[in-house]
């Protein structure tokens, strides 16, 4: 049974087209044009096509955030992932955390990572919510009115590795080195950070659950809600870089193996050529070794 965790009043949406400009070196974006609505948004994400993946210019509808979250447990490694449910492609496929990047934060989307991050990652303990922490700084707590934060245990987050080519907002270079990709058929670029999630010691009871939203159209709220019979955060097993193809979800400190049917892995996880990807979709879990 699901718990509503938050009702909020929807936050209006806007966000800018983005210029991108690569070459087999460096990919430099420009935020251009008016701001644009999550409707607009979507009308603009419409296949597109370059003549050479690695050097091109091209408008692009929107810029959007992953992380490719690593956690190891119990001496064995893991990637995160989460379970989607694709109305629009009639598929159903394991993503990495993600989201939308807002007009005022295309120059810093670092922002945007941390704030999906605390809005989609939940770690709750026998004795409460873990807030997490980047490097000195604390991310948010969207829940904690309704989540009580343990005052004894917190998660921690570092940058695992970068890019090998770098991503410029104009002539600034975005810190962490995401790897970056034009995803042609949706007509938009796509940053993916690379991060290790570490969970603390002697935290008993640890359960790992996803936050998800849906919008209450009679009363024009948004609900986020949690479920703890249907968890939708999955850890993928990985050894010596290769995944072993089974699945887990983290239950009061156990993992718990999980079997979902007829799955496949988001985009971010498809064959990459130069700064584009082509696909809508990545095989399981063959793509898991693309990270």
């Amino acid at each position: 049974m699901s718990r509503i965790i938050a009702r909020v009043n929807p936050v209006i949406f806007k966000t800018q087209a983005i210029h991108v400009k690569a070459s087999p070196e460096v990919l430099c974006y420009t935020p251009v044009g008016n701001p644009l609505g999550f409707a607009e948004m979507q009308d603009l994400r419409q296949p597109v096509s370059v003549d050479d993946p690695e050097s091109f210019e091209l408008t692009v509808a929107n810029m959007g955030v992953s992380v490719d979250l690593s956690l190891t447990w119990q001496e064995r490694d893991f990637r995160v992932l989460i379970r989607q449910d694709r109305t629009e492609q009639e598929d159903n496929v394991l993503k990495l955390i993600s989201g939308y990047v807002p007009a005022h934060e295309l120059r810093v989307p670092l922002l945007t990572v941390m704030t999906e991050i605390a809005e989609e990652l939940l770690l709750e303990s026998n004795r409460g919510w873990l807030q997490g922490r980047y490097m000195e700084t604390w991310l948010p707590t969207p829940y904690s009115a309704t989540l009580p934060l343990s005052k004894r245990h917190s998660y921690q987050l570092t940058s695992h590795h970068a890019a090998a080519h770098p991503v410029l907002c104009r002539e600034l270079h975005l810190i962490e080195r995401p790897r970056a990709y034009v995803h042609l058929p949706t007509n938009s670029l796509q940053l993916v950070y690379s991060m290790q999630l570490q969970l603390p010691d002697n935290c008993p009871g640890l359960t790992m659950l996803h936050a998800d939203e849906h919008m209450d159209t009679e009363k024009n709220q948004l609900l986020v809600e949690m479920n703890y019979q249907r968890p939708e955060i999955f850890l993928a097993e990985m050894r010596d870089g290769a995944a072993t193809g089974k699945l887990f979800s983290l239950e009061q400190g156990e993992l718990v193996p999980r079997r979902p049917k007829n799955i496949w892995l988001s985009e971010a996880l498809a064959p990459q050529t130069g700064w584009v990807i082509e696909e809508p979709r990545s095989q399981w879990p063959e793509g898991l070794t693309r990270l």
